[in-house]
């Protein structure tokens, strides 16, 4: 299987897992718990713009079931906002108030709906050590995964905002 967790964009070949239910959702279950996969089930998963949601104290334990879902050998696909692009975002010179605003949002969420908040800011170095504590064997940037129309390659201002990374198990 190919598991998209926190996708509401339907695509040939992939499951979409998400909290909240909605057209073309498979499953409905949060990232910090997903017993309801069996080990190896999942070739590949991707979360984009998920992992923030989740705070300090259950990133690694988050990380190693979604580990435990995935084949030997299988892949990992993440974008989440990345802390040091906001941060320079946020105090860039050329940026208006309501700009700035927009950039908080990014980093602290949009505080819409009670599962709209960012609990944690990630960079590659953190992300990366996370991943390791998890079990992971490498962790590897990437520019765009091109895979779904979300934010993984949102680019407001001229700048991509996103950090996108794959870890193989």
């Amino acid at each position: 299987m190919k598991l998209h967790i926190g996708g509401r964009e339907a695509k040939e070949g992939w499951s979409l897992l998400n909290i909240q239910p909605g057209e073309g959702v498979d499953f409905i279950g949060d990232i910090r718990n997903l017993e309801q996969f069996a080990d190896g089930s999942c070739e590949e998963i991707y979360a984009s713009h998920v992992l923030e949601h989740i705070g300090q104290m259950d990133m690694v334990r988050t990380l190693q079931g979604i580990r435990r879902l995935l084949v030997p050998g299988g892949k990992l696909m993440i974008s989440v906002p990345d802390l040091d692009v906001l941060c320079k975002l946020f105090i860039h010179p050329a940026l208006n108030l309501e700009q700035r605003i927009h950039v908080m949002r990014m980093m602290f969420g949009g505080q819409v709906d009670p599962h709209d908040f960012h609990y944690i800011g990630l960079n590659l170095e953190i992300l990366g050590q996370y991943l390791a504590l998890a079990g992971f064997s490498s962790v590897a940037r990437v520019e765009s995964f091109g895979l779904f129309n979300d934010t993984s390659d949102f680019r407001p201002y001229g700048v991509a905002i996103s950090l996108n990374v794959v870890a193989q198990n």
